[in-house]
Order: C-alpha cells, then structure tokens, then sequence
C-alpha cells in the first residue's frame, strides 16, 4: 500500500465516476469509515490516472462507463505503470456484463462490485482491497467462479507450481480465496509481516503480476473450488 495507508493509517482513495453526485455520494458513503478518506476525484479514466500519479492513493474506486478513457483501459495503463503497482483498483459499475467481469479480473483489479451493493460491503472492499486482498461482491463471484470451473482443466499440473515450497502452495490456495495477508497469517498460524513475504515469494517464482493473477491461477489449477479451497 501507500502513503497512510500503509503505515496503518486511513486509507487513501480516489473515486472516478464520470456523474458529480454519483462521486459525492462516495465520499460520503466511504468517509463513513474512519479508516478511509477520499484524496482526489475524477470524471474519467484519464483523469483517474492522473490523480493516481500524483496522489498514489492505496485504492482507486473504477466506474466501468466514462466517457473518453474507460475504466477498464484506465485499469489497464495503470496496471501497466510499475510505479503505480502499489494502487489496488475496484470497479464499482451498474454494468454486471460477464465479458467487463472476466477482463476487470483479467487486468489485475482487486473487485468488482455493482452500484447497488450495500454501503458497508463498499467500505469493506475498499479496506480489503489496501490490505492486499481482493473482493468480488457474491452474485459476481458465483460468475466468476463459474466461468473457470467451466473452462478447461490442464492435462498436467502448471508445472510452475513444482517451484513452490508446501507452506507456499498454503499461501497460493489462501490468496485463491481472497484472503488478506492478515487472513492468511491467521489460518497459517504466521505473522502478517511473514504472510507478506510468502506472497511476494509466490508472486516471483509464478512470474504473476499481482494477486489476481495468483487467484486465478489457482483456480484454474484446481487448488481452488467454487465453493473455497479444494483441500
């Protein structure tokens, strides 16, 4: 994470909605939480990146339809940026298109939520999504879960997995989940901070991009089931 955030702090967030009462409504709704406040605004993708680089925000609140850049494009340049890695991006969207899903998840957004979720599932998704987690609202999930129990099953085992030390498949099967580092440390009976370590082990020797990447992996290897961790 960034900025307080990260030093255990309020989270940092910038909402891109391209409708000012829309973006209002946020901030009222996520500073409700102590434990987040909204740095910046903007009406679309490009501009959300924009307040990204200069405000790396912990979290960046996505709407899917804005005009000029899109959320997903928007997601897409800022998954791209390295120096933006530290951002975690939530599509918030009226849209529940199986094809925006699949490629939200795709590029690496830490959730998808629609527009008509509960105002405390949105402030716990944005602080699941600072704490490294990711979140998927349930009728999204079932979706997602769905579509990767229909594809096709490798014959062999990802052999990258062979890499993997048995605590760290633990970690791989848990960030399948959608556990925080927190989360993880509590069923693995570690520390946070050698949670976090373990991720990051896991993230180099898969050569994945970001937790997604891991979830989905993890899914489609079979380590994972719709229903939580196969074993």
């Amino acid at each position: 994470m960034n900025g307080a955030g990260a030093a255990g702090g309020a989270v940092r967030v910038v909402v891109a909605d391209d409708q000012d009462l829309v973006r209002a409504g946020l901030r009222v709704l996520l500073e409700n939480d102590p434990l987040i406040t909204v740095v910046g605004e903007a009406a679309d993708g490009r501009a959300a990146l924009a307040a990204v680089r200069e405000l790396r925000p912990d979290v960046v609140l996505m709407d899917l339809r804005m005009p000029g850049m899109g959320g997903l494009d928007a997601t897409a340049a800022l998954r791209a940026d390295e120096r933006l890695a530290g951002t975690r991006v939530l599509i918030l969207t009226t849209f529940d298109d199986d094809e925006d899903i699949l490629a939200a998840v795709g590029l690496g957004a830490a959730g998808y939520l629609l527009k008509d979720a509960p105002s405390e599932e949105l402030r716990r998704a944005v602080r699941t999504a600072a704490a490294g987690g990711n979140l998927l609202s349930p009728p999204i999930a079932r979706r997602v879960m769905e579509h990767l129990a229909r594809a096709p099953r490798p014959p062999e085992p990802d052999p990258r997995l062979a890499a993997l030390t048995e605590r760290e498949l633990a970690v791989l099967v848990r960030v399948g989940h959608g556990d925080t580092n927190e989360e993880i440390a509590a069923v693995l009976h570690i520390s946070p901070a050698t949670a976090r370590t373990y991720v990051s082990r896991v993230l180099a020797k898969l050569h994945a991009r970001d937790r997604t990447a891991l979830a989905v992996l993890a899914h489609r290897s079979g380590l994972v089931g719709p229903d939580g961790p196969a074993h």
